[in-house]
Formats: C-alpha cells, structure tokens, sequence
C-alpha cells in the first residue's frame, strides 16, 4: 500500500532548492477533499535556466530518475503543455512536473497559491479552483470518474472556500461547461 505522504520526496527537495511550484491534480484534491490512493504527484513549475541545470543535484541520479537536461530545457520552453517525469527509485512514485508555459490558467494558478503544513514541511497548493478547472480539462481529454469524485469531494468538504464566480469564469474560458454539467448531474 502507497504511504499517503510520498508526493514530499518530491516538495521536500523543490523547497529545499528554492523551486517554485504548486501543487495540483489528485495530491491537491485530497488536501480539498477526500483522501484517495494515488500513484503519482502532479506539480506545476516555474524553472529558469539555473534551476534547469541544478535538478540533478536537487533530485540525485542515486535516488531519482530524471530526464536528460536537454531534453528538460525544451519541455520548459515550450508555451503550452511542457512535461516531464521524475521517478523516485527506491518506492516508484512518480513527479508529473508541468512547466507553467504561457498558458494563463497557470499564471492566475500561481497567484492564488496557498500553504498549508503537511508533517513538518510547507506544501505549496494550487488553489482549489485551478485544481476543479484541470480536472475538468482531464475528464474532458479521458473522461475518468476519478475527477467526477475528486471535484464532488472537494466541494464537499470545501466548498465555501471555493470562489464560484471565479470557477464559473474559467469554466467559461476554457470551454467545459459540458463537463460541469455532468459534475452536477452525477
């Protein structure tokens, strides 16, 4: 069974480092919402060109899989959906690191972020708007009911810090008012 807080061998070392991140998908749902099982923490990044070259001394060859820094360099500097993986070796767990692009849901993401304590260590969260927003993005691509439930749970154990306007605004925005509806129908 997966250890619920195995996404820190991941913020732990972006902390650490001085990375700006938040986190996002189904670890930041869960801080929202209901706890689930997850294989994999999603983190979207701001890396600049020094923090590029440092990661593998941020996540070390010895402990982590990391992709070529080449190869990392070119998936930052794409505008829009740059990724990568990083795999911790020793409990295969999984980092899906997102660059933030120019995409201009990520740039509202990253002011809205928040902190909360998570066993000694700071985690920075998407806010939990953003969080409905990809999910609604990704049950449009998959059309998995993991994101039915991931949003339902969150507005039910956090609804009243979820700003509606907001969320109605960039549900507008990206064209996922046919996801919302299922969400509200279900």
């Amino acid at each position: 069974m997966q250890r619920p807080d195995l996404f820190l061998l991941f913020v732990r070392p972006m902390n650490r480092a001085g990375i700006r991140y938040m986190v996002s998908g189904s670890v930041a749902s869960i801080f929202y919402g209901e706890p689930r099982m997850t294989v994999d923490v999603d983190c979207v990044v701001f890396l600049n060109s020094e923090e590029i070259r440092r990661l593998p001394e941020t996540f070390p060859p010895s402990e982590f899989y990391l992709p070529p820094i080449d190869s990392i360099a070119v998936e930052v500097a794409r505008p829009l959906r740059g990724q990568f993986n990083i795999i911790h070796h020793d409990s295969g767990f999984k980092a899906d690191i997102y660059s933030t692009g120019r995409d201009e849901l990520n740039a509202w993401g990253f002011r809205g972020r928040r902190q909360v304590e998570f066993e000694g260590e700071l985690v920075t969260l998407a806010p939990p708007e953003y969080v409905i927003i990809r999910k609604l993005e990704f049950l449009r691509e998959g059309g998995s009911d993991k994101h039915v439930r991931d949003i339902q749970s969150m507005f039910k154990l956090s609804g009243d810090k979820i700003n509606r306007a907001e969320l109605d605004e960039w549900i507008r925005r990206r064209g996922l008012e046919t996801q919302w509806k299922q969400i509200s129908e279900t």
